[in-house]
């Protein structure tokens, strides 16, 4: 231990042993010629959560739940992965994230610091947040951290975590402030006159990403709705046929029918059915959509909270309108 601690901090060692008088070791390590750090003074009282979300990123299932369960209990929202991999496709999805904690060391092709440059790539305001247990590792060379990445030792308090996550993210508040962006507040769930939500809804959330599915569904129970979620058209075609669904959710490309195709069919049997379909690419519904579809929603990826929040009351608009013009004269 002291051996790869001395080399990895660019020194040397040197050991004498003889018997009967002992052993001498004498460490060698480079000169600094940075300003000492001072230490940190000890934090007490109580410490402060938020509203934001932040996505965890740990593959060691115990540590995920201690977090989240932390993370949830201090007011953020949480979304989950279990590998660098998921983590980006939640991202990539279009899912509102504030803040990326992730560990260093995961299993998949896609590394943590990869991970973290993909994030910021999408979400260019995004705060990123490293742990690992191990002083020698992706973002650690020559016993320091890479310049501008934020790291939190393993293992740490509930308290050290709250206070880490809390300061970054009121740096990027003020960040956000300066820029002449203000921050999002949390959305409650929509109400307002004749042809807007009147919430909760029952939406049917058609996904066939996993994480896409379980992080889509929070945020959408986070405002107030009601949420059923399948992996396929299919299942959502099941749930369709027994179970009263205000608002269809559906991500255009999914195993076997496509989220269009499943979407003419559910306002063929209901007319009254709401519609939002989400994709990357317009085109893909444009070439499927036909007259069933012509007050449906287009949400293109990536979306946040609010572009989702929106989406959701335009296609109640939407609705709207075409009941009233079925019963004028």
């Amino acid at each position: 231990m002291v051996y790869g601690f001395v080399k990895q901090s660019g020194g040397h060692v040197k050991i004498y042993s003889e018997v009967g008088h002992g052993t001498s070791l004498k460490i060698y390590l480079p000169r600094s010629f940075q300003v000492a750090v001072q230490p940190t003074e000890a934090h007490s009282g109580q410490v402060e959560g938020g509203t934001e979300t932040i996505l965890v990123v740990e593959d060691d299932p115990a540590v995920r739940g201690t977090v989240v369960e932390v993370l949830t209990e201090l007011g953020y929202r949480v979304l989950k992965a279990s590998d660098g991999q998921s983590a980006l496709a939640v991202i990539q999805s279009g899912l509102p994230v504030d803040l990326l904690f992730t560990d260093v060391v995961m299993p998949g092709p896609v590394r943590s610091p990869e991970l973290a440059r993909q994030a910021k790539a999408l979400l260019p305001e995004l705060e990123v947040l490293f742990t690992s247990g191990y002083t020698e590792n992706a973002i650690v060379h020559g016993g320091r951290l890479d310049p501008g990445v934020s790291l939190l030792s393993k293992p740490y308090r509930r308290e050290d975590l709250a206070r880490k996550i809390r300061a970054m993210l009121r740096n990027r508040e003020q960040r956000l402030t300066a820029k002449g962006k203000i921050p999002t507040p949390t959305p409650v769930a929509p109400r307002g006159s004749d042809g807007e939500l009147k919430g909760p809804l029952r939406i049917l959330l058609v996904e066939d990403d996993a994480d896409i599915r379980e992080s889509a569904c929070e945020l959408l129970t986070d405002m107030g709705h009601g949420v059923q979620a399948v992996a396929s058209a299919e299942a959502a075609r099941t749930v369709l046929g027994k179970d009263p669904i205000d608002v269809l959710f559906t991500d255009v490309t999914l195993p076997g029918m496509s989220g269009v195709a499943l979407a003419r069919e559910a306002v063929r049997q209901n007319p009254s059915l709401r519609v939002v379909i989400a994709s990357g690419d317009s085109r893909a519904v444009t070439s499927e959509s036909g007259p069933e579809l012509e007050r449906a929603v287009l949400l293109p990826k990536p979306y946040d909270l609010n572009q989702m929040e929106r989406a959701l009351v335009q296609a109640a608009a939407a609705l709207s309108d075409t009941v009233s013009r079925k019963r004028s004269p």
